[in-house]
């Protein structure tokens, strides 16, 4: 256990990872963005809250902006994701520590950019998004086990991300939606 871990209030959850608490994450940047603004530390199903916080952000802010802008804010959380997941694992000891959710904030807005403005569209998109997410189907299993630090964290929900746009795709083009 690193001597960070050591310092900050934990809790054993059921996957056996440490849990830092709202205190620890609201501490530093890069914590809070790592954890998703503090929806990394609910539990059960942080990644779920982050896909969460992803549609609240686009329902408050990217559904008001022109697709260039949407996804040019999506590029930047890509990468700023990439930095902050690498920074926060880097510190927990734990690359790709389970309450780190920011991931499926800034996948979960990347889907939306793609997706009809209907809320059973959107809800689809959210359960599909989980699906993919947590089954990790290939290749998205394969590039999970091959990229690590804050890229490969961010990669795989980026790859959901694109699974669910085609899917969606499809669902408009043969008018379910």
């Amino acid at each position: 256990m690193t001597p960070v871990l050591q310092e900050i209030s934990m809790v054993k959850d059921y996957s056996q990872q440490s849990r830092p608490s709202l205190r620890w994450v609201f501490e530093r940047p890069e914590r809070i963005v790592a954890f998703g603004f503090g929806s990394g530390v609910i539990y059960p199903g942080p990644g779920t809250w982050g896909t969460v916080l992803g549609w609240a952000l686009w329902l408050v802010l990217g559904q008001f902006m022109p697709l260039w802008l949407a996804l040019t804010a999506g590029g930047v959380g890509f990468l700023v994701g990439c930095w902050v997941s690498q920074k926060v694992g880097d510190e927990l000891g734990e690359p790709d520590h389970s309450g780190m959710n920011w991931d499926e904030a800034v996948a979960m807005w990347l889907v939306l950019c793609f997706t009809p403005a209907s809320l059973w569209a959107q809800l689809c998109a959210f359960i599909l998004f989980r699906f993919f997410d947590i089954v990790k189907p290939e290749p998205i299993r394969f590039l999970d086990r091959r990229f690590k630090g804050g890229f490969g964290v961010m990669l795989d929900d980026l790859l959901a991300a694109l699974y669910v746009v085609i899917i969606m795709a499809l669902l408009v083009r043969f008018e379910v939606f």
